[in-house]
């Protein structure tokens, strides 16, 4: 970490009601006295004018003292709440840095400030993580989520199994100089049993962070098919708008069109795609093409057909080829449209009948419940438990499922006449390693310094 006290407007870019410039570094309270012209009060809004270099005023301003580590960053820190123009706040940034440069301040870079927090001890990696988490949060349930995991809900969960494992590994370590008594202690300890719970726990642990990835990350939906079998009519259905164009002619869309839906708590990016067909259309098949990425990328895919007409060899076809070109992750949902199209809604009877497949009428809605139920099964999301869940993301899961595998092997090493203590013990220690990543202590400093770099300057 640089020691030189950092600046940057705390305030998202461009023009607003408000801007916030903030400085944090040590001994800063004679920065706060050069620009009030008296010593400042603690965490009390001072009124001061600032002024250019050259006497002119800049803005009307309030500067806000706090002193470490009664702070955010454990430092002392300096905020000031000018009005919100951009070219204003950056004046100011620039007017501060200069004031303060007896005291070394420079442009801070993206996350520092959160960096210093979690190096001064005031929040974990976890808690940090949350706050862009919490910052772009899009959904009352995402937003929720965040909360929980920056009031440090989840660190609570990863820090009571490392004391747990811990205590474990206590166990067992102190009878490593005991050979003859190996047996005896594992029997007499009830360490399997101890094992055992903790596995228990921790695949508890890795459903609920499996729920708070897709709290934070969402799921990406593809809708596809061949071209007119109401691909864009089951966006807008989502949407509840009109946001792709429909017509009665094929090959209306010619893009990606990308809107975000929240079903039952989930976010969800929903795809809309060009119709697959063979075409000599220039930019139709441009269109073409990005339905193939999106088919790749997709965590869902909704292959869409149309139930009123025959369905052609080439389509039969082109749903193989669909499976071949996803993600194996990927959970692929066969949807037969235009049911209101038939004589009878019981499509039992239809040559296109399907047990696993999912039949709607976009029109009249119906088949609506039964689609949105297979997608977040599909998805692996629980309504029911996104209540209490927070927000998490891929490195965790990773790093969840890294310990299992130590505790796993740990339990091979105690059980089925293949006793090793030592290695019983070793496979403890490298699951508490792994679940220390996960609020940073024990993590690579370059891992540290990637987490950060993707935050925003000034948080």
């Amino acid at each position: 970490m640089r020691n030189h006290p950092i600046a940057a407007i705390a305030t998202p870019p461009g023009s607003g009601g408000v801007g916030i410039i903030r400085v944090s570094g040590r001994n800063l309270v004679g920065l706060a006295e050069l620009l009030l012209a008296k010593p400042p009060k603690l965490r009390f809004a001072h009124h001061l004018y600032l002024n250019d270099s050259h006497g002119n005023r800049l803005d009307e301003v309030l500067l806000i003292y706090f002193k470490g580590p009664a702070s955010f960053t454990g430092e002392d820190v300096l905020e000031l709440h000018c009005h919100g123009g951009a070219f204003l706040t950056q004046m100011i940034l620039n007017r501060v840095i200069e004031l303060g440069r007896d005291w070394g301040i420079v442009q801070a870079e993206a996350g520092e400030f959160s960096l210093r927090a979690y190096l001064n001890g005031k929040i974990d990696l976890a808690q940090a993580e949350a706050i862009p988490d919490l910052i772009n949060a899009q959904s009352d349930a995402a937003i929720k989520g965040a909360a929980r995991s920056l009031q440090g809900r989840f660190s609570q969960r990863i820090n009571q199994l490392i004391t747990e494992i811990t205590q474990l590994r206590i166990l067992v370590e102190s009878t490593l100089d005991f050979p003859e008594e190996e047996i005896e202690f594992l029997e007499s300890s009830k360490a399997n049993e101890l094992l055992a719970e903790l596995l228990i726990k921790l695949q508890e642990l890795v459903e609920e962070t499996r729920q708070g990835k897709i709290l934070r990350d969402g799921i990406q939906l593809a809708l596809v098919g061949s071209p007119n079998v109401g691909k864009s009519s089951l966006l807008n259905y989502f949407v509840g708008e009109e946001r792709a164009i429909v017509t009665p002619v094929a090959g209306t869309t010619r893009d990606r069109i990308q809107e975000r839906i929240s079903l039952q708590g989930m976010p969800i990016h929903l795809i809309d795609t060009a119709g697959l067909r063979t075409s000599t259309d220039l930019v139709e098949r441009l269109g073409i093409a990005k339905t193939w990425d999106a088919i790749q990328d997709a965590d869902t895919i909704i292959f869409m057909r149309d139930l009123s007409q025959a369905q052609s060899f080439e389509e039969g076809l082109l749903a193989a080829q669909v499976t071949k070109r996803a993600s194996k992750k990927a959970h692929i949902i066969n949807v037969f449209n235009k049911l209101d199209l038939l004589a009878t809604e019981n499509h039992s009877a239809h040559p296109l009948h399907d047990e696993s497949a999912i039949y709607i009428s976009v029109k009249t809605g119906a088949g609506m419940d039964r689609l949105r139920k297979k997608i977040l099964e599909g998805a692996g999301w629980n309504s029911n438990e996104a209540a209490g869940i927070f927000t998490a993301r891929e490195r965790h899961l990773s790093a969840i499922a890294l310990a299992k595998e130590c505790l796993l092997r740990a339990q091979a090493h105690g059980t089925n006449g293949n006793l090793a203590l030592d290695l019983f013990a070793e496979e403890l220690r490298y699951a508490q390693d792994a679940l220390g990543q996960i609020t940073g202590k024990l993590l690579p400093d370059e891992l540290l310094g990637k987490i950060f770099s993707e935050f925003c300057i000034g948080k």
